[in-house]
Parts: structure tokens; C-alpha cells; sequence
């Protein structure tokens, strides 16, 4: 069992050959209770419209993009600080190695993806990863937008990116209404920890591939070409 001012560590690193940024306060603490929780996507102990519970889950996800790892320590009525550790660039005669994958080994293409998120910075977030990656991005927050422009144009677009939990309707039910237009439209469903989702409600709907947010880079971009892999052997 925890105490309050145990060191929980998210995210994967070797301890040496990183630079680490430390950020503390001086409030109440994190409890005990709720440490392991923190960086769950939408989880929060604020009211109802005073936040969506996203903040930390986003930077877990940027600080993992970056092959980097957080550490949090707090201590009851004192204080609470985050150390964030990301992998150091060594230059050496013009050849730059770092501890990470190098991005541009990561699978690239120059297809349209329609992306769809009701969250304003994850949107934002992923749609710089997909561009930087070449692709063609179609970034929309609402289900109602996504289903009328792909229901427009429904052969340009070669893959759909889906997040799980939205206002209006579930990435299952988008899924549906885009494989009735479309039935051949490869999709990547994205999910926060705490929703289950089986496989067979996955193969119900004909999607195959499904990520766990926060997303990392290098599983996002696998994703995409097993995904467009598969649609393309499907129709040959």
C-alpha cells in the first residue's frame, strides 16, 4: 500500500541519459486514494463544467511521444511536484543519436484521415502528429460534422481515426453510421483506461484496430498502416 508521499513513476525510462524538469507546488497533496488516477482521461475531482479531466492525460501523452517518463511525489498538506524526464540529445560530429526511436523510421503515408475527437487539444495533438507523418488530416470535434462530410465525400477519405466517448453519440455508433455509407472504411477507434471495450463489439461494428489513450506515436502510426494494410487486401 501507498502513502501519500510514495513516488509513482508513469511511463517507460532507462535513468540515465535524460534531463529532468521538476515542477512543484504547495497545496493539499494528491491523496492516496486517487494518485494511480491522476492521469486517467477524463478523470477529475472538480464539478461538473469546471474541467473535462484531460490536462494531465495530455501531457502523459506528449511526454511518452517523446520517449519520456513522469514521476510524481506529494506529500499531504504540504506539497505535491512532478519530475519530468525526457531523453537527451548528444551531437557528435554531425550525427545526432538520442535514446529514442528516431521519427523519421516511424511508417509515413500521404493518405486522407478524417479525425474525430470532441477534445479541442487532443484534436490539435494528433492532427500535428498525423501531418507530421504526411498525412492528409480532417480534423473535426463534433460526430454530427463528421458523419455529413464523409456522407459528401465518402472515397476521400482513406481512413477514419475515432475517439470512443463523445456528446452526441459513442465512437461505436459513429462507426456505424460511417460503415453504412461506406462499408469498406477502415477505422481506429481511441479509448481512455477505464472503457471497456471487447473485441467482438469491435468486430461487430468492422473495426480492427483500437488504441488506448493517452496515444503514443509509434503505436498510432502502426495502427494506421495495419489498418489501411488490411482494407487494401480486403479489396483486392
Amino acid at each position: 500500500e501507498k502513502s501519500e508521499n510514495s513516488p509513482l513513476r508513469f511511463g517507460e525510462g532507462l535513468g540515465e541519459g535524460y534531463l529532468r524538469i521538476s515542477i512543484s507546488d504547495t497545496g493539499s497533496g494528491i491523496p492516496s486514494d486517487i494518485m494511480e488516477r491522476i492521469f486517467e482521461p477524463f478523470f477529475t475531482t472538480k464539478g461538473i463544467g469546471e474541467g473535462t479531466g484531460m490536462g494531465l492525460s495530455v501531457v502523459l501523452g506528449i511526454i511518452k511521444n517523446h520517449d519520456g517518463y513522469i514521476r510524481v511525489e506529494s506529500e499531504a498538506n504540504r506539497q505535491t511536484t512532478f519530475y519530468v524526464y525526457l531523453p537527451v540529445i548528444i551531437e557528435e560530429e554531425k550525427k545526432i543519436t538520442t535514446c529514442s526511436v528516431p521519427a523519421e523510421n516511424l511508417p509515413k503515408g500521404q493518405e486522407h484521415i478524417l479525425l474525430v475527437d470532441d477534445e479541442e487539444a487532443i484534436v490539435k495533438m494528433m492532427a500535428q502528429m498525423l501531418s507530421l507523418s504526411g498525412y492528409k488530416v480532417t480534423p473535426l470535434t463534433d460526430t454530427t460534422k463528421a458523419i455529413a462530410f464523409f456522407r459528401n465525400a465518402p472515397e476521400s477519405v482513406n481512413l477514419v481515426i475515432s475517439d470512443m466517448t463523445m456528446p452526441k453519440m459513442t465512437g461505436l455508433e459513429l462507426a456505424a453510421h460511417l460503415k453504412a455509407i461506406r462499408a469498406d472504411i477502415p477505422i481506429i477507434l481511441c479509448s481512455g483506461y477505464n472503457e471497456s471495450v471487447t473485441e467482438e463489439t469491435l468486430k461487430a461494428v468492422g473495426i480492427r484496430e483500437y488504441l488506448t489513450k493517452p496515444i503514443v506515436r509509434s503505436d498510432l502510426a502502426k495502427s494506421i498502416r495495419n489498418a489501411l494494410s488490411h482494407a487494401s487486401e480486403t479489396n483486392h
